[in-house]
């Protein structure tokens, strides 16, 4: 099965190519019908990868495909490996993206774009698939560029709104950064280690010394993709700014595909990053910073996708806080968790926008939970996942994630809790404003309350399955448990584990951190509670009245009108001066003067054609005379 694995990502592939050609003619329910068995039947063929790879004594395969690149000493073979990290990907990405193929044939069933639309859905999985795949940094760059390519059209899907085609563009424009540092990053791999093969790279790498200055560079340009792609400070404005696409497409970036596209990397690079203690470091900075500062911004929002958007920024701060202090296999269990339950929010919170007639503001919103049980207890669920309320999944990975930063640096964990507790509270306000009360929407809006229908809700309560149960994959010792997904992934971690100290907290302590952290996100909870359906509070209209931190984090701390003071306008006035000026008049102006030159020249110099042969005559006399006199000056 493992040497069939070139068709995980051809079969989205061939979805894309009968959709995107078909897209005018097929009807919708075939339409819908290919996107989502390309991409269910990549799920099989992985699911059956994943199997055997389990069963294998051998845990690293390398699937040859065809000799690509080969140029004097440059040879880069087109070839995949399949591995633990590698297989559970597959499963996230394929699991995750047929259901929100699935619920995207009763969401966009209205819309006039479905084929191109899920032409686009099946486009994004390949590319995702490929990133996931490559044996090398060189396949993995054509993946990660790929997404970026179709998060510009999924975001940008309705294009004819000004402001998506602008968010769409700000996305696209945004990841460019990261990925110009990820590009340098190969160029610099390879001049370092010959090679852009992962199976070349890392035994190489693992003989280096501590702090190497070329693996500090080249870690750090890494991560400067990692954080595009990642959106994490200072890239992270255009993540909420991605709205704009469907809620599916919000729920394939945020969840399962894109933005763990950086996480995957570095976990995937653990070595280098390992023997790199200073990237480290930066890297657990910048995740702590991103987390809280996405989380206090998630507190006042209205918008019920922007809250979601937000609470992606910060987990994706989370798992990048876990990877600084070298919690790999915890960053990636919070990778997995998260994908089910940010994927179940998304989706639901579609189903209530589908409901509200595409209304999106909580404000106009409550006393949904009767008119929607399927959705309130599914969105339920998933938030108290997200909260790290046990048992569920987000507990288990993000109480390991807790764990390595308090050994790490307890200042470190003390603010990855507060980031818990803020996390807990701004997703249940988001629930009692949404879901508890009175109705506060218009009359028309309630005469069209429903439940979604069934290729809507099927989804949603397969991913509250999985929030439910998701988490026992990594069981830790102190509950009992083995850890599978510990031993699983053990592998590919292996060398950076042996180069790092290990978790050695005691059992009682462990108790007293998870006690801290639930003890929060439960006060949070109570807390949101009181405020929200007890006094029935409803964030105001006008928002002068509210307290300078609260104006700050609702207008998001005017981070993109920062950007746009210090960089947007300034690249534009630059821009406009290098065109009007520099362009218009300096280049085009001496080329339209050489051009209007000889214009002018030739219009003198045709007088002389006069075609009167008297004046030839006399031409030819004047000429034979100057000459003479210029003979007898040069003697």
């Amino acid at each position: 099965m493992i040497n069939l694995v070139w068709l995980v990502p051809l079969f989205p592939l061939i979805g894309f190519l009968i959709n995107g050609l078909g897209r005018n003619t097929l009807s919708k329910s075939v339409i819908g019908l290919t996107g989502c068995l390309a991409v269910l039947a990549s799920f099989i063929v992985s699911l059956g990868i994943f199997i055997e790879l389990n069963a294998s004594n051998t845990k690293s395969f390398i699937v040859p495909l065809f000799d690509w690149i080969s140029a004097g000493t440059v040879k880069i073979p087109f070839s995949f490996m399949v591995d633990p990290l590698s297989a559970l990907m597959l499963l996230i990405v394929t699991g995750i993206g047929f259901l929100i193929h699935l619920y995207s044939t009763g969401y966009m069933s209205h819309d006039a774009g479905f084929g191109k639309f899920f032409s686009y859905l099946n486009l994004f999985i390949f590319f995702m698939l490929l990133l996931v795949l490559g044996s090398n940094y060189v396949i993995m760059f054509i993946g990660w560029e790929g997404v970026g390519l179709c998060s510009y059209l999924l975001i940008g899907f309705w294009y004819t709104n000004s402001s998506y085609a602008s968010a769409a563009k700000k996305a696209f424009i945004m990841n460019r950064i990261g990925d110009l540092g990820f590009l340098i990053a190969v160029f610099l791999i390879f001049t370092t280690f010959n090679s852009v093969e992962f199976a070349v790279i890392f035994p190489q790498a693992a003989s280096m010394l501590a702090g190497d200055r070329a693996l500090i560079i080249i870690t750090s340009l890494l991560f400067v993709g990692a954080i595009g792609k990642s959106a994490q400070l200072p890239l992270f404005t255009w993540l909420p700014d991605a709205m704009a696409g469907p809620t599916p497409v919000s729920a394939l970036i945020h969840a399962a595909t894109m933005v763990t596209a950086g996480i995957y990397m570095i976990a995937r690079s653990n070595i280098l990053f390992t023997l790199a203690p200073q990237t480290l470091h930066v890297i657990a900075i910048v995740g702590l910073a991103t987390l809280l500062l996405a989380a206090t911004i998630a507190v006042t929002q209205n918008d019920i996708k922007k809250v979601l958007a937000y609470s992606t920024v910060s987990q994706l701060g989370y798992m990048f806080l876990g990877l600084g202090v070298g919690a790999y296999t915890g960053a990636f269990f919070h990778v997995i968790t998260h994908a089910f339950f940010k994927a179940l929010l998304f989706l639901g919170a579609g189903s209530v926008i589908h409901a509200m007639s595409n209304e999106q503001d909580m404000r106009n919103m409550g006393g949904l939970k009767k008119k929607l049980p399927v959705t309130f207890l599914t969105m339920m669920i998933g938030t108290i996942a997200i909260a790290g309320l046990p048992p569920f999944s987000g507990f288990f990975s993000k109480d390991e994630i807790l764990a390595h930063v308090y050994e790490h640096n307890q200042l470190f964990w003390v603010l990855g809790v507060i980031g818990a507790v803020f996390t807990s509270f701004y997703m249940f306000r988001m629930m009692f404003l949404t879901f508890n009360g009175s109705f506060r929407g218009t009359t028309a809006q309630e005469h069209h309350l429903h439940e979604s229908p069934s290729s809507m809700t099927i989804p949603l309560i397969v991913l509250a399955v999985l929030s439910v149960i998701g988490g026992f994959i990594g069981i830790p010792e102190i509950f009992g448990g083995g850890h599978w997904l510990q031993n699983f992934l053990s592998p590919v971690f292996a060398v950076s584990a042996g180069k790092m100290p290990h978790l050695t907290l005691d059992h009682s302590t462990e108790f007293i951190l998870m006690a801290v952290s639930v003890a929060g996100a439960l006060g949070a909870m109570l807390f949101a509670y009181q405020k929200y359906v007890k006094k029935g509070e409803v964030p105001a209209e006008d928002r002068i009245e509210r307290g300078t931190l609260a104006r700050l984090s609702y207008n998001k701390y005017y981070i993109d009108e920062i950007y746009a003071s210090l960089i947007t306008r300034p690249l534009d006035s630059l821009s406009g001066f290098f065109h009007k000026v520099v362009d218009k008049k300096g280049i085009d102006g001496l080329v339209n003067g050489f051009g209007k030159g000889a214009i002018e020249a030739s219009k003198s110099f045709r007088l002389l054609q006069s075609g009167m042969v008297g004046f030839y005559i006399f031409m030819m006399v004047f000429g034979i005379v100057a000459l003479l006199v210029y003979s007898m000056y040069k003697i």
